[in-house]
């Protein structure tokens, strides 16, 4: 191999390492500023023109500015992500419990009670524990 053509491959290994890297740093920068900009707009207590004043920062000087909110405003973005997580994690319970309805061993409690009150007959008590059952 010529000593030509080994410096023009270690060439291309150091400018293919350059471009993984610097696609790797440019993707994080972009996720920080996807999560920054997210929660910008997902905090309640931060009025409208400090939330302008933030988005100019990140226009005119981004990674600047981004390391500066992270570093201001850092455990609030913690627990900001935390309160929406809960949040929609209650919002799923709720529909999976209103979709769910009630279970068997609830529905024929219900016809019991309705039975003992006498709102219903034994008759009606028995089809609606089969209903239940079925």
């Amino acid at each position: 191999m010529s000593l030509n053509l080994r410096s023009c491959l270690v060439s291309n290994f150091w400018d293919i390492l350059y471009l993984i890297a610097s696609a790797f740093f440019f993707v994080a920068y972009l996720i920080v500023l996807f999560h920054v900009v997210v929660d910008l707009f997902r905090d309640a207590e931060l009025g409208g023109g400090s939330k302008v004043i933030w988005l100019v920062g990140l226009i005119f000087l981004p990674v600047l500015t981004a390391l500066i909110y992270i570093l201001a405003r850092g455990r609030g973005m913690a627990e900001r992500q935390r309160a929406a997580i809960q949040r929609a994690k209650s919002d799923t319970d709720a529909y999976i419990r209103e979709v769910a309805g009630k279970s068997p061993a609830e529905q024929i409690a219900d016809a019991k009670a309705l039975l003992d009150a006498g709102t219903i007959n034994p008759e009606e008590f028995a089809r609606l524990k089969a209903k239940a059952l079925a």
